[in-house]
């Protein structure tokens, strides 16, 4: 007598591709409100039976429009755009690192006012790295925005 044994699983334990088709199909059925026509529809899917190689119909590569020519939902613009405005938030983080490099130039001024010439120097080497981040970000931004 197996009542209330669970189906057998395979070697990693995981329920096989049948059995949790099934699954969710008496899942959605016991969630759904439906009439018991349309219950047992949704579990006789043709999730459970094999499924038939389909074969896509495909052009010649040739009359294929290809990189920035094809449409834009073959480019997945809303991605590169996405990603283009990810990267820009590193632009906020080089002014966020200038206004704390000015910062740290005045507490170091009031501390030492004879080291004043030295910390300016000191200040506008790090402006110019942080001028070289925020103008790569941008590069890398916009090589993002129009790659395919």
């Amino acid at each position: 007598s197996s009542i209330g044994v669970l189906p057998p699983a395979t070697c990693s334990g995981q329920p096989s591709s049948p059995d949790m088709a099934l699954l969710q199909a008496v899942r959605a059925a016991r969630f759904s409100v439906r009439s018991g026509a349309s219950a047992v529809r949704l579990i006789a899917t043709p999730a459970l039976r094999p499924a038939a190689p389909v074969q896509e119909k495909s052009a010649p590569a040739s009359v294929l429009p290809s990189g920035l020519g094809q449409p834009l939902s073959k480019r997945n613009a809303g991605v590169s755009v996405l990603g283009c405005a990810i990267a820009m938030v590193a632009v906020g983080g080089c002014a966020q690192g200038i206004g704390q490099l000015f910062a740290a130039l005045v507490v170091g001024m009031a501390r030492n006012p004879s080291m004043k010439e030295d910390l300016f120097t000191y200040t506008l080497i790090g402006m110019g790295f942080l001028e070289f981040l925020a103008i790569v970000v941008i590069l890398i931004a916009g090589l993002l925005l129009y790659s395919e």
